[in-house]
């Protein structure tokens, strides 16, 4: 029957639901869809696997509603969401899908609401009950949810349920549930919990599985940019300014963040606003519901509370932190490209991260282009272009003749000519995006730094031969007179690691890691060499550092506190420098990286184990 359906009239399905589908636009079902209502129809358990965005909301909603008894006034149906988002989401596709059906009570209920005022919308009546696990078990316990006429559960997205803590309540709801009544998992993933609540209260389930087709991912255009030349910030104002955008979506990971970058991008000109768990419920759903309306234009966002919002607008998911797996990238990106639509995905992503990059395309069966970053002319051009459909929109529609008396005015009180006063305000305009800039760009630099590497790394390829590092060596002869000793108030205790010093200072200082020197990791600090001849762009970088959200607050030091740097290459009889470690005499606390190979020095990720004296360290300047 699954490969027969291709029309929802083909589908044993009322009028009234056929009638709201056809109002809709919704002619042809989607896989998911084909493939679950005509097996949730006949009443029988089911476990469905797809991706967010194939439209299993509709697959379970419109069994569930064609289901509905109006002369019953207790619930029928629970649905159970992870979140509060998309528990609202949910209830707002069941009422629009049954928006033919004249009594049709839908509930949502979910914390961070009132209570009260969701009992007494209990006891008038409620068909259908969507909400969180938690308020569900909550209202059960205190007798004002009543399961004896339920003839369905639904559990879905169950894997970020159940991965958000919400176990014991699931089984204990499911627990309380008639032993009559059906039930339905949906879920992107099959980790052992989930199969464990399958085993456990799914009687024979049919299992339907279209998440093979990865349907969201090959809707979506996916790009990435790796990190360099300029902090991402100003690496998402440049996307957000000539990337032709409605609504978009920025994904961080911390809520810290949301707020940070909302209010960055905000000073900024652009309409963006914050969405974290941490907001009051009732702010998240004003917020939702003016990025429906236009009133703002970005939403900065957690991975949680993004879960199910539908918002026909958004054009563009903009991952500023890579995510930690693959699924919460391909829920991220599901945001976009939905029913059909088309999207865009932007992932920023730092040189240390590109394996994960891989990993994502692997699992994804999907390629990402690389991308460069606009330069400041085409955003300046973008901005130009940007006030001339404004001010042509506003010449065809208003009518200007008081203002050009006041012009004519202004223009006697402070004795300037038109074209100076509309160049003066037109400064004014500009605000903080303004409409040229001055000074070279540093992307620009970055790029060159970036194709030298290349050619490089080519060049090395070439020769193949290991000996031929002693031609760079040669190339950088750098010496201790070469390097400065900087401190760093970062160290083990604050989870930092030798490769996150080496990525941070590769990544925002845009130095390559032949310019890095020996580090030292110690508890509460680090050492680190740099080039004493850093440029004025360099040095104000290192004092904005920041290492695991850390802020490093660089300071150079005196002292012989790391042996001399030597360039790397060296006779290899005599050499086992790298990443081991020297491990003579002692294996005190502190770590040293140090990737010269020289003599019999073995600095490197593993830790350096000498009893050498710490010496003197006193600090001397800030970097």
């Amino acid at each position: 029957m699954q490969e027969t359906v291709t029309e929802f009239r083909q589908l044993d399905l009322a009028d009234t639901l056929l009638s709201a589908l056809d109002n809709m636009g919704f002619v042809a079902p989607t896989p998911i869809q084909a493939a679950s209502i005509p097996l949730l129809l006949t009443g029988v358990d089911a476990l469905g696997k797809a991706q967010t965005g194939t439209g299993k909301t509709a697959a379970f909603s419109l069994p569930v509603l064609n289901k509905v008894n109006l002369s019953q006034h207790k619930p029928q149906a629970i649905v159970m969401a992870p979140t509060r988002e998309l528990a609202i989401q949910v209830a707002a596709e069941m009422k629009t899908l049954g928006q033919n059906i004249q009594g049709l009570k839908v509930l949502e209920i979910y914390g961070g609401a009132s209570i009260v005022d969701q009992m007494r919308a209990l006891k008038n009546g409620a068909h259908i009950v969507v909400g969180t696990p938690g308020r569900v078990k909550d209202l059960i316990s205190r007798k004002q949810l009543h399961l004896d006429e339920v003839h369905t559960f639904v559990l879905d997205e169950a894997d970020e349920m159940l991965k958000m803590g919400f176990v014991d309540d699931v089984t204990w709801i499911m627990e309380q549930a008639p032993e009559s009544a059906q039930r339905v998992l949906f879920s992107a993933t099959m980790p052992p919990i989930v199969k464990e609540i399958v085993d456990r209260f799914l009687r024979n389930p049919e299992r339907i599985d279209v998440a093979g087709e990865n349907r969201t991912v090959s809707k979506v255009e996916q790009q990435f940019w790796v990190v360099k030349g300029v902090e991402k910030d100003e690496a998402m104002s440049r996307l957000l300014e000539t990337e032709d955008t409605d609504a978009s979506i920025v994904f961080v990971r911390t809520r810290q963040d949301t707020e940070r970058l909302a209010d960055w991008l905000c000073s900024r000109g652009f309409k963006a606003a914050a969405l974290h768990g941490d907001i009051p419920q009732s702010l998240r759903e004003r917020t939702v519901d003016h990025i429906k309306r236009g009133v703002i234009d970005i939403l900065v966002a957690t991975d949680v509370v993004a879960r199910g919002l539908d918002v026909p607008r958004i054009t563009h998911v903009f991952n500023y932190d890579i995510p930690f797996d693959v699924e919460s990238y391909i829920h991220r990106i599901g945001r976009t490209g939905r029913a059909g639509r088309t999207g865009k995905a932007i992932l920023l992503v730092r040189t240390n991260q590109i394996r994960m990059l891989r990993t994502i395309e692997r699992v994804t069966k999907s390629r990402m282009e690389e991308i460069q970053l606009p330069l400041r002319d085409v955003v300046a051009a973008a901005r130009l272009s940007r006030l001339g459909e404004e001010l042509q929109a506003q010449k065809e529609q208003t009518n200007v003749d008081a203002f050009v008396e006041l012009v004519e005015k202004l223009q006697e009180s402070i004795e300037v000519d038109a074209a100076t006063l509309a160049a003066m305000l037109l400064q004014r305009q500009q605000g903080n995006r303004p409409l040229f800039y001055k000074g070279p760009d540093p992307m620009i630099a970055a790029i060159e730094r970036e194709a030298q590497r290349r050619e490089r790394r080519g060049n090395d390829r070439d020769r193949g031969e290991r000996g031929d590092r002693r031609d760079r060596g040669e190339r950088r002869s750098f010496n201790s007179a070469d390097w400065d000793t900087y401190q760093l108030q970062v160290g083990r205790e604050q989870g930092v690691q030798v490769k996150d010093i080496v990525g941070a200072i590769a990544n925002e200082l845009g130095l390559s890691k032949e310019f890095i020197g020996a580090i030292k990791l110690a508890p509460t600090h680090t050492f680190v060499q740099l080039p004493k001849k850093m440029t004025a762009e360099v040095a104000a970088q290192l004092k904005k550092l920041r290492i695991r959200q850390n802020e490093v607050k660089a300071v150079v030091v005196e002292g012989e506190v790391l042996r001399e740097h030597r360039p790397r290459g060296g006779n290899r009889d005599n050499n086992r420098g790298g990443y081991r470690g020297n491990r003579d005499n002692n294996r005190g606390g502190e770590r040293r990286f140090d990737r010269n190979r020289g003599n019999d020095n073995r600095g490197g990720y593993r830790g350096n184990r000498d009893s050498a004296p710490r010496g003197d360290r006193k600090p001397r300047s800030e970097a």
